[in-house]
């Protein structure tokens, strides 16, 4: 059999096979046939697109991707056979196999690089922080429902500042980028789309990359460490009067949210270099170890602590 496979004669022609492990609906004539050997992957699947519609009338064509001793063919045949050194003089065997289409580009729903942070204290969704800059929020069914827009580098840490919230939650991110976010998320309205959101506040004064972030059980608080060795507070109140209005305008686009964001600067800072301090915060206990210093989170008042 002679097939040209739509390509002008310019060049020699080899003896060819094709083969496939697919489903004997897509499995070609077992004979081989004569084609120019410089055929690409185009033009050797509008050969074998030819093969199966010979047999079969209905037969839609579908993209094949090609491959000789296992490895995929990425050129013409006449140079995969000078590169890789094969005869033509003998029949050579084709395997082809479905094609993957490329990836189309898509919004930021997947994860685009290294998770870097998880909270799945909600028994409703899963908060995660992502290398891309992006913050998500993900059913249990693994659908993605928000996409949390705004930092310029890695989010470190992600969490749930008012767990027992009606109908809405505030949720912080910390970043690379020296600045925590707040963002507040409906968790009432139904959702059969993805969401972009737009944190209602910046805050801003750590001078290095923030690495963790926690909130007070009341939700009127978090509290933050930097690599820049403080731990700041900073109030979570997003009609708080402090800080500069960046833009008061509330509203919404398609699936975008744009709400009023705000500029917070942080209510304490401590320094922890070589004293250590007991602050009270519910009924919690954490420690925070900053170079020579030691801070403990308990249950209202800053007064320094011993180091042992």
């Amino acid at each position: 059999m002679d097939i040209d496979g739509d390509v002008e004669e310019t060049s020699r022609r080899v003896q060819v096979r094709f083969v496939t492990k697919l489903q004997p609906a897509l499995k070609a004539p077992n004979t081989s046939i004569a084609i120019p050997s410089n055929l690409t992957r185009m033009s050797l699947s509008a050969v074998v697109n030819n093969l199966l519609k010979a047999g079969n009338p209905n037969w839609e064509p579908e993209p094949f991707d090609f491959l000789i001793d296992g490895e995929l063919v990425r050129m013409s045949l006449e140079q995969f056979l000078l590169a890789k050194g094969i005869s033509a003089e003998k029949i050579l065997e084709i395997e082809y196999i479905k094609a993957v289409a490329p990836r189309k580009q898509e919004e930021p729903s997947f994860h685009d690089d290294w998770v870097s942070a998880v909270d799945g204290s909600n028994p409703g969704f899963i908060l995660t922080g992502c290398y891309d800059g992006f913050g998500r929020i993900w059913k249990a069914s693994g659908l993605c429902t928000h996409v949390l827009g705004g930092h310029s580098d890695v989010i470190t840490s992600i969490g749930i500042v008012n767990p027992e919230g009606a109908g809405s939650v505030t949720v912080a991110t910390a970043s690379k980028d020296r600045t925590l976010r707040l963002w507040k998320i409906d968790t009432e309205e139904p959702q059969d789309h993805l969401t972009k959101s737009r944190a209602f506040k910046i805050l801003r004064g750590h001078k290095a990359s923030v690495q963790s972030v926690a909130a007070h059980p009341s939700g009127d608080m978090v509290c933050s460490g930097s690599w820049d060795c403080t731990i700041n507070l900073w109030r979570t109140n997003e009609f708080d009067v402090e800080g500069d209005l960046v833009s008061v305008k509330k509203r919404k686009v398609g699936n975008e949210a744009d709400e009023s964001q705000l500029e917070g600067g942080a209510v304490s800072a401590f320094v922890g270099l070589h004293n250590a301090y007991l602050l009270k915060f519910g009924r919690n206990v954490k420690q925070f170890i900053l170079h020579h210093g030691i801070i403990l989170l308990e249950d209202g008042m800053l007064k320094p602590a011993k180091i042992h």
